[in-house]
């Protein structure tokens, strides 16, 4: 059923347009020129209601001309579409399917955007700007100032094995330049930016990370800047929220499992795609914060503008790139699974772990948002607090109040020597319900969940 097609397509769409008759002909133009500037492909069918009724449309080959010679006498730069009879309900229609990458067109001499489901004008401002954009190099296709002697030849030999093992690459590593030649990173043997982020380790790309005493921001626990490039960046965030997140242990069968609260896939995913799709032009870091409540992962790069990430849920809306050569070489690699799939794959990971997860969209850039389920004296400590002695219970009870105390707070708070508050934590942490963040004095304790 079409009008099924019709809410599938982009949430009642901006890609598809609906005409009783090609009476409508010169108003289907308008909106083909529309479509075609705001998403560079479309569809069009006459002999259907704006509602989705399906009424029909006389077909024979002198409408098909019609429609054919009027898009192509109208439509400025010319546009070779698809135009065919079909049947639906037992109804004759018309479907035009079209596409065109030559930015801006123009219908009647004029030019439209589509805005929801309407085609406005494009007034003399609107119309500079998307000519520049038209002309604009990416950001990631620029010259970098960087040489072949700063790529990190570790990285992208490691790059090259697993793009191999993925089976989406067919050469091997020889040297930098031949590689990256082979890849699309250089241009008349110079490093593009895109190689200069990829595999270069001095560059002005980093990642902020800290973990909060609380739900705001006012109280910080612990606080590092990772450098680097892609896959270093990658890998330091990743650790650090395996290493902060809360573990579950669950035995089966004599075997030990240990179960993070956020599904380490989806936190890999966020990651990857918060450094894929950012933008790169912007100075502002990436950053990935840890609450009491909720991990965030920021990246400041603009969520595509008429797009909602729940558009992406399903699966069937296709990818916008940012940065199409960074994400080429990510998927080479199989740090992205396939193009379009990030926020489905977040979505999926958290639904079958029942974690909740949100994608925000910021005036500054883009947020996925895992909620954290309670912890503390209602949750952690009041499932492991009766099988503990009574000092146990006062150090962790101590911890929960306060991560940072020191043994010799703890000491006087327990009642007991630094020496007996030493063999209880080691107790403690040998029965996995806490641990050790960091070092002496920049570190701090915390609690494990075990339920």
């Amino acid at each position: 059923m079409l009008f099924y097609e019709k809410r599938l397509i982009m949430r009642e769409s901006e890609l598809l347009e609906l005409k009783k008759s090609t009476s409508e002909l010169k108003e289907a133009i308008i909106s083909i020129v529309a479509i075609l500037n705001k998403h560079q492909r479309g569809k069009v069918y006459f002999g259907i209601k704006n509602s989705g009724e399906v009424i029909g449309q006389t077909v024979t080959e002198n409408t098909i001309r019609e429609i054919s010679k009027t898009i192509s006498d109208n439509i400025e730069p010319k546009i070779f579409p698809k135009i065919n009879e079909v049947t639906f309900e037992g109804k004759k229609c018309v479907h035009v399917e079209f596409t065109g990458e030559h930015v801006p067109y123009y219908a009647f001499g004029r030019a439209y955007i589509r805005v929801g489901d309407e085609d406005k004008k494009i007034s003399s401002q609107e119309l500079e700007k998307l000519i520049l954009k038209k002309n604009r190099i990416l950001w990631e296709e620029e010259i970098s100032e960087k040489n072949l002697k700063d790529v990190n030849e570790e990285t992208l030999r490691d790059f090259v094995e697993r793009a191999n093992a993925a089976k989406r690459i067919d050469f091997k590593f020889t040297n930098a330049k031949a590689v990256l030649n082979k890849l699309g990173l250089l241009k008349d043997g110079k490093l593009l930016k895109a190689a200069e982020v990829l595999f270069c380790d001095e560059n002005q790309q980093e990642v902020q990370a800290a973990v909060f005493a609380g739900t705001d921001k006012l109280t910080f626990l612990d606080i590092r800047q990772f450098k680097g490039n892609i896959f270093q960046l990658l890998q330091q965030s990743e650790s650090y929220l395996k290493e902060h997140i809360n573990w579950r242990a669950e035995l089966k069968e004599r075997i030990r499992k240990e179960i993070p609260e956020i599904p380490i896939r989806a936190i890999t995913e966020a990651l990857v795609n918060s450094l894929c799709h950012r933008d790169y032009e912007n100075r502002k870091g990436n950053e990935v914060a840890i609450f009491k409540d909720r991990v965030e992962i920021y990246n400041p790069g603009l969520f595509p503008e008429g797009y909602d990430p729940k558009d992406f849920f399903t699966g069937t809306e296709r990818s916008i790139l940012r940065n199409p050569l960074i994400a080429n070489t990510l998927y080479l690699s199989k740090d992205i699974e396939r193009w379009g799939s990030g926020i489905k794959r977040i979505h999926d990971a958290c639904k079958e772990e029942k974690v909740k997860v949100e994608f925000k969209k910021l005036k500054s850039g883009f947020l996925v948002v895992f909620k954290r389920k309670e912890e503390g004296p209602k949750g952690v400590l009041k499932e492991v607090l009766k099988d503990l002695t009574e000092n146990q219970r006062k150090i962790l009870q101590s911890i929960e109040k306060n991560p940072k105390i020191t043994s010799e707070e703890l000491s006087e708070v327990v009642g007991i020597s630094s020496r007996k508050i030493r063999e209880n934590v080691r107790k403690l942490k040998d029965e996995g319900l806490m641990r050790r963040i960091g070092g002496r004095k920049e570190g701090y304790w915390e609690v494990i969940s075990t339920t």
